[in-house]
């Protein structure tokens, strides 16, 4: 990819400004755990074709991890994107894990004993969040996915990690930023205590949060949200399905990567069954309705398939009547107060190359 200053993408998709650079991110990205063989190997090929498609269609910005497939799904995406022009796309990555040959068992990677990536190179992740391991983590990414620069660097699950994460990394961070390396910094995480104490100590530009603000469970509301408001610090929003459970809560369902509790499952058939009423795939307003909150920049969709991604793409054009999310919340299953979209809440994606 020519490494191009950063202009609004070409396409016209809605964007929402990000820090003080000039940095304008797309209000619709795809992350790529699955791209690097997140629950189950897929291809080159697939991932590829995957990230060429959501191009092809007007998604400009990509989130990536060396922790996804152990750098498979950064290398893929740099693959997928060469030659595309740099000035159209927003791509961040992660820093906190360098990925060695020597790599203790990470046990926060396996769920029942199975690992969470299969079929991925031998290199592991090892925890590092001082100041030059997020320099040098910064450094390989940029080696695999061919670029000089990112457009935005998240600290990746520093839950245990604070300290650090609040001191050396956050000033590897900010320094990356001062000299242009980075366009804005931020942390990913699924649990919010330490997200909102990053977010009240650190000059974060932008956080990622898996799981923690969707239709099943809103509860950053609490503590994340207010502090990025008062800080202003923009959201990206990950995990929106909670890992399967919002397309199909069947008592088989997953919830946060394990089997749902019976309550879990019980609430999102609840929810289902409202969307139901309105002839609306639950899966539809689970993708729509965090776009609506004011601090809530973006929301990420997981493919790991062109026609993942076109079902995707599908599920932000259904039309969300006003009363289904009136009677989520007259049933209980919203919070009164909680915002809710009213009409599209995305145009403007070319829905070209079927």
């Amino acid at each position: 990819m020519p490494n191009t200053p950063r202009e609004v993408p070409a396409n016209g998709t809605p964007c929402v400004e990000i820090g003080d650079r000039g940095l304008r991110l797309p209000r619709i990205g795809l992350g790529t755990a699955s791209l690097g063989n997140f629950l189950g190997a897929i291809t080159d090929e697939q991932a590829v074709d995957t990230i060429r498609r959501a191009y092809d269609a007007g998604v400009r910005y990509v989130d990536t991890a060396p922790l996804y497939g152990h750098g498979l799904a950064e290398q893929r995406v740099g693959s997928a994107l060469r030659g595309k022009p740099r000035g159209d796309l927003v791509i961040s990555s992660k820093a906190g894990r360098l990925l060695r040959a020597d790599a203790p068992r990470d046990e926060s990677q396996y769920v029942d004993g199975e690992p969470f990536y299969t079929d991925v190179p031998a290199t592991g992740p090892v925890w590092d969040f001082s100041y030059d391991g997020v320099r040098t983590s910064l450094t390989e990414s940029l080696d695999r996915l061919g670029l000089d620069s990112l457009d935005i660097l998240h600290l990746h699950d520093p839950d245990d990690h604070y300290e650090q994460a609040a001191s050396t990394a956050y000033a590897a961070l900010r320094d990356l930023r001062a000299e242009g390396t980075v366009k804005a910094i931020g942390a990913g995480m699924n649990r919010t205590p330490v997200l909102t104490r990053l977010v009240e100590n650190c000059d974060l530009d932008v956080v990622l949060l898996a799981g923690r603000y969707t239709l099943l469970d809103q509860s950053s509301l609490t503590d994340l949200l207010p502090a990025c408001r008062e800080r202003g610090t923009k959201v990206v929003v990950g995990g929106v399905f909670n890992s399967g459970i919002l397309l199909d809560p069947s008592p088989r369902a997953r919830y946060d990567y394990a089997p749902a509790a019976a309550e879990v499952v019980e609430k999102a058939q609840r929810i289902r069954t409202v969307c139901d009423r309105y002839d609306v795939p639950l899966a539809a307003a689970a993708l729509q309705f965090p776009l609506a909150h004011p601090q809530i920049a973006a929301v990420l969709v997981g493919a790991r398939s062109v026609a993942e991604l076109d079902m995707d793409l599908d599920l932000l054009e259904v039309v969300v009547p006003d009363a289904l999310w009136h009677d989520l919340r007259t049933s209980g299953l919203l919070p009164d107060d909680v915002p809710v979209p009213s009409g599209p809440v995305i145009t403007g994606l070319e829905r070209s190359v079927r």
